[in-house]
């Protein structure tokens, strides 16, 4: 019994060491043009969802909720979002995308405060949904 248990915990111990830890953007598809941004899920999430226009007017440490496209990382956790009405700089650490990567032709919706101590302001994402 010893004997059939010890082969199998190895094997389920070493294909969790394969598997890979990575997310984040992947660059390989163009987004799409600001004006198809109205194509995607529609929901009752929609009411609470604003634009990237309406949250650069909103005050510091805003809880912010957007839905459109990651458009470009400048390397780190720092991504440029865009919806329909403009973009914005992100500030996403790996830990929030979760493994789950992200192509700039994917409709997400974003989540989190405002920073406008920071020129230009930037969007502390805490959560990402697809």
């Amino acid at each position: 019994m010893k004997l059939t248990v010890a082969p199998l915990l190895c094997c389920l111990l070493i294909s969790t060491a394969y598997a890979a830890d990575k997310g984040g953007l992947e660059k390989d598809a163009a987004p799409p043009p600001p004006h198809s941004l109205d194509e995607g899920y529609r929901g009752t999430e929609d009411a609470r969802t604003m634009t990237v226009e309406q949250a650069k007017e909103m005050h510091d440490g805003a809880t912010i909720s957007l839905r459109g496209n990651l458009i470009d990382g400048s390397g780190g956790d720092k991504f440029k979002f865009r919806d329909k009405t403009g973009t914005i700089d992100t500030v996403i650490p790996q830990a929030v995308f979760d493994g789950r990567t992200v192509k700039p032709d994917q409709m997400i919706s974003i989540n989190g405060s405002l920073d406008k101590k920071m020129n230009p302001p930037v969007v502390r994402v805490d959560r990402i949904q697809k």
